[in-house]
């Protein structure tokens, strides 16, 4: 997880190897900047010595490392890659190119890089986290597609060029969030130190833009220290938040969760209470249940799934916590789960980057035992997380997605109630004359509805107009099919996907699009020619085109939808060159085509091959080309029908 969301964190690795050379200063200096978890300071000198014309692979690695420790993954991707394809293919780096190419939202690629990692790897963590990874993005497709009818906005009252993040409500209007605003930069991620600022909520839950964001009084925000991510109970009296870099500890040890009392209109010294904070862990993110006794946050301490995971604690009367729980594999992942929260009405949510999600931290609710991305556009390419509720399917959430004003700001979202939009086909079934080329309705057909797996969905029979009727699904493919005894069954595509209007081209509660269809029975003549058209061969070749294939496949479909056939695929050329030539090349060609169909699963005792050279022309003495063309051709008849 992006760690410093809450509280930047320190140490992560040393890295060490150093350049030589013009080099060796500014590489040296980003090492121990790197060292010391001053990740902003350990860029621009790694920055540097790139820039004085060596891109080594090295130093591209340790500067890609340094943006990933600073919550800035998403810039990673083309320093790993360079770190790659200047020879550094070891494992971790291989891993983490695949990671930085999803947080940049290019799906397709990261999904083959991991694959390319899990080819060669042999690190039982990174293999874990890589094919975790690689299912989850399989289930991208249906989260990005599902719809969530959330209008999500900006909150220009709270956010700056800098982070805000953590929107908490304390006594229903008093609205507080973490800022990096403060002018003393940290070093860790080159933004200010973090600090607790409150400004008041207007009735119908938005942010009131007369009421300018104060920073809150008293001694919750330490001078150097950051102070993020409150939790309130006691309605509202004792405030549970985070505190980091005090110096008694280093790296993400030094992350504990404080409590302060609010007593004669101002909070009191902040205590750290021992019972819930971990010596040895980076705890965070505190929220607690509707009632107040449940606190849950977030922790890298020992006994949980990996990186991060969500425990909970219970508060007795005395004030006490209990010792801190584990929610369990059900929610927890090898990834890292933080930011919980406790909706109105007792439904978990919180941020996780280890199910399935759309980049960094994607947003979570859970409902049963089963957790559920909250889908698009509350989840983006980028960290989406802390999630506040002020109202029925609405609220505050904070993101670094693209277009924000700084790191991290905050967004409001509101669900909206959509247009709904209905799909009607209108279809007929005709006959046609075989000698005349006309067509009439035809009485009592059965018309099947097909999806796209080839499963019936629906059945009708046509009208004496020959009309049927079949209500269907948004986003969808469909076939429709019409079958008599005694006529070629006739198959047409119906497609609903990417036929919905946009939400604001719809005028009406409700819409409905009515789509038409038009089947056409032939009568099945034995021993009749039929073209198939399209088929072309290589001069001197029989191979199966590509394009060839795909009328093949037509023919595919006709004997599948009409299986008592059985039938004979000729070959016929033109008159020019020599008749035994011509005869064996159209013999190549016609048993090339019924290997091809028999490929596709049709029976071969169903379909023969025959060729007949340029025994049986359409045009007798030809001259012109168009008239050799149509002498070149291929066709099939039906030679038996099972009864």
């Amino acid at each position: 997880m992006r760690q410093n969301k809450t509280l930047v964190l320190g140490l992560a690795l040393s890295l060490a190897m150093a350049a030589c050379g013009p080099f060796r200063s500014s590489v040296q200096k980003g090492d121990k900047d790197f060292a010391q978890g001053e990740y902003q300071l350990a860029i621009e000198h790694y920055q540097a010595a790139l820039k004085k014309g060596r891109s080594g692979p090295a130093v591209n690695f340790k500067l890609a490392e340094a943006y990933r420790m600073s919550n800035r993954l998403n810039q990673t991707d083309q320093y790993y890659k360079a770190a790659i394809d200047g020879g550094q293919r070891n494992e971790q780096t291989m891993f983490r190119y695949g990671m930085a190419l999803k947080a940049a939202g290019k799906y397709n690629e990261a999904a083959e890089q991991l694959q390319r990692y899990l080819a060669v790897a042999s690190n039982k963590t990174f293999i874990a986290q890589a094919q975790r990874e690689v299912e989850n993005l399989k289930v991208l497709p249906s989260i990005i597609n599902t719809p969530t009818y959330q209008i999500v906005k900006p909150v220009p009252a709270t956010n700056t060029a800098t982070s805000e993040f953590s929107p908490v409500l304390r006594n229903g209007n008093e609205l507080l969030f973490t800022s990096t605003r403060e002018e003393t930069r940290y070093l860790g991620n080159g933004e200010g130190f973090q600090n607790l600022y409150y400004l008041m909520l207007a009735d119908t839950g938005a942010v009131g833009a007369t009421s300018p964001a104060r920073l809150l009084e008293g001694p919750v925000n330490a001078q150097g220290m950051h102070d993020a991510s409150p939790a309130f109970t006691n309605e509202g009296r004792t405030m549970v938040f985070a505190r980091s870099n005090s110096g008694k500890k280093t790296g993400r040890q030094d992350v504990d969760l404080f409590v302060s009392q609010f007593k004669t209109n101002q909070w009191s010294e902040p205590t750290m209470p021992t019972s819930i904070n971990d010596d040895a862990a980076w705890d965070a993110t505190p929220a607690f249940s509707l009632d107040g006794r449940t606190l849950y946050f977030s922790s890298d301490r020992r006994g949980g799934q990996g990186g991060n995971d969500i425990w909970k604690t219970t508060l007795d009367a005395g004030g006490r916590f209990s010792r801190p729980e584990n929610l369990g594999p059900s929610i927890n992942t090898p990834g890292n789960e933080a930011f919980p929260y406790i909706g109105p009405d007792s439904t978990l949510y919180f941020a996780s980057d280890g199910h399935p999600g759309l980049g960094g931290l994607d947003l979570f609710r859970v409902s049963g035992d089963s957790v559920i991305n909250m889908g698009t556009p509350i989840n983006s390419v980028g960290d989406d997380f802390s999630l506040l509720m002020t109202g029925p399917e609405q609220g505050f959430f904070a993101s670094n997605r693209e277009g924000g004003q700084g790191g991290d700001d905050l967004y409001s979202f509101r669900k909206y109630q959509p247009k709904l939009v209905t799909f009607v086909l209108d279809g007929k079934v005709l006959e046609r004359n075989d000698k005349t080329n006309a067509t009439s309705p035809m009485l009592g057909i059965r018309v099947t509805l097909q999806n796209a797996q080839g499963q019936k969905v629906n059945e009708a029979t046509s009208d004496a107009k020959g009309a049927f009727t079949f209500r269907l699904d948004t986003a969808s493919v469909y076939s429709v099919i019409a079958e008599k005894q005694g006529y070629f069954a006739s198959r047409q595509s119906v497609i609903t996907q990417g036929k919905t209007p946009p939400q604001e081209q719809l005028n009406k509660p409700l819409t409905e699009i009515r789509l038409s269809t038009t089947l056409t029975l032939s009568k099945i003549v034995k021993d009749k020619a039929i073209v198939v058209e399209n088929i072309f061969y290589d001069f001197d070749k029989a191979d199966i085109r590509p394009d060839a294939a795909i009328e093949l496949d037509k023919l595919v479909q006709t004997l599948v939808d009409n299986p008592k056939i059985t039938i004979e695929l000729s070959s016929h050329t033109d008159s020019r060159g020599v008749d035994i030539y011509n005869q064996d090349l159209s013999q190549r060609r016609a048993q090339s085509a019924v290997d091809y169909i028999i490929s596709k699963g049709i029976d071969a005792t169903r379909i023969t091959a025959k060729g007949y050279g340029e025994s049986r022309p359409v045009v007798r003495n030809a001259k012109t080309e168009a008239e050799h063309q149509r002498n070149r051709r291929t066709e099939f008849k039906v030679t038996r029908i099972a009864e």
